[in-house]
């Protein structure tokens, strides 16, 4: 879901044609990729920036024949319209569980032909149990990461402030954490946040539910340090400020560099009582992908432990492969940060696609909030 910094360099947006290139659009030029020889046709593959071990598209390629055209997106909205559009193709895309839903009910993306990816038995059921929620017969995404939102908080900041560690999303909402608070800069998690700490689903379309969030968070708003993305990770670890809100994937590096910076506080993360978001990111093939078998090939190749393993190691968000889980250390696997107890999940969500008319509901109580 929120990803770290995009680092390959070019944006699909802005591709240009290739020639010979089949399906109802033109693939994308991209420096990504190509060293594999062409005897095995091409891959075009549209993922979030820094979310894939590069030596396994090599390792891919080298076994395959295939070559790999691979190009970065940082929101799942900048990836949607480009697929919706269908002028620059791409084989395979790996979105986010609610804009998985869009792309399904605006008959975006091609049923996969299991029998090409038999690794997918490597897929926790629960995994693909929790799917369903969005691809409610299993027929169109294979998991490749999960994980959570929660509180990041500086221990010693805290004892500082005389403030105890937070264990709920209300306690964001502390006048003693003034200034100390970094919120994400995102319509879908901060309502979360508010609708979590009000009592409601965060997939609610009521709108006096909403406008209820909506003035939590303009209450909060003179208490926040700042809204970020990418950014709460870093100004934690430099001691910015006392509480964050940050996806679970983060916690490896955070851990590894309060570890190697010898800093004389702790970062600690914990999932709300309310509730969180728990999301899903997962591969599908969009319904103009010229090279569908390379594409299931692929997905089959991703979904083989040691390659999971690699790419869990590389980009450190959660696997929902349970071979590479059971090849992971004892001391890993018992890493509650990264991979929490089913029991602390059991009031959390996935997010769903609300329609268009919800979605510019969200978007103009958020404005209001910005504005304010």
């Amino acid at each position: 879901m929120k990803k770290k910094m995009l680092v390959l360099s070019i944006a699909a947006a802005a591709a240009f044609a290739l020639g010979g290139c089949g399906g109802s659009g033109t693939a994308p030029e991209s420096s990504g990729g190509g060293s594999g020889d062409k005897d095995g046709g091409e891959l075009y593959v549209f993922n979030w920036g820094e979310y894939i071990d590069e030596d396994v598209i090599t390792q891919f390629e080298e076994e395959t024949g295939i070559t790999v055209v691979y190009d970065p997106f940082e929101t799942n909205e900048e990836m949607y319209p480009i697929i919706e559009a269908g002028a620059v193709t791409y084989d395979v895309v790996c979105p986010s569980d609610y804009m998985i839903q869009k792309m399904l009910e605006n008959d975006l993306l091609a049923e996969i032909n299991f029998d090409n990816v038999p690794n997918v038995d490597q897929i926790d059921p629960d995994y693909m149990k929790m799917s369903q929620a969005f691809d409610p017969e299993n027929k169109y995404s294979v998991p490749y990461c999960w994980g959570t939102v929660g509180i990041l908080y500086n221990t010693k900041r805290l004892e500082e402030l005389g403030v105890e560690p937070p264990t709920r999303w209300a306690d964001l909402w502390d006048e003693r954490l003034s200034g100390e608070i970094l919120m994400q800069d995102s319509v879908r998690d901060a309502f979360m946040v508010a609708l979590k700490k009000e009592g409601f689903s965060m997939n609610t379309s009521d709108e006096g539910e909403l406008q209820q969030a909506k003035q939590a968070l303009i209450d909060q708003k003179p208490l926040v340090q700042a809204y970020v993305i990418d950014q709460v990770r870093d100004k934690m670890i430099g001691g910015e400020a006392a509480v964050g809100v940050i996806y679970s994937g983060e916690m490896l590096y955070i851990q590894e560099e309060v570890a190697s910076l010898g800093l004389d506080y702790t970062l600690e993360y914990v999932l709300p009582e309310e509730g969180t978001n728990l999301w899903l990111d997962s591969w599908v093939i969009p319904k103009n992908a010229a090279n569908k078998e390379n594409a299931e090939k692929w997905i089959n190749f991703l979904c083989r432990p040691e390659i999971a393993k690699a790419n869990f190691e590389y980009i450190t968000y959660p696997t929902p492969n349970k071979g590479a889980f059971e090849l992971l250390d004892k001391e890993m696997q018992e890493n509650q940060a990264v991979f929490p107890e089913r029991e602390a999940l059991w009031n959390s969500e996935v997010f769903s696609y609300l329609g268009d008319e919800t979605d510019a509901i969200y978007n103009r109580l958020w404005k209001e909030v910005k504005s304010n």
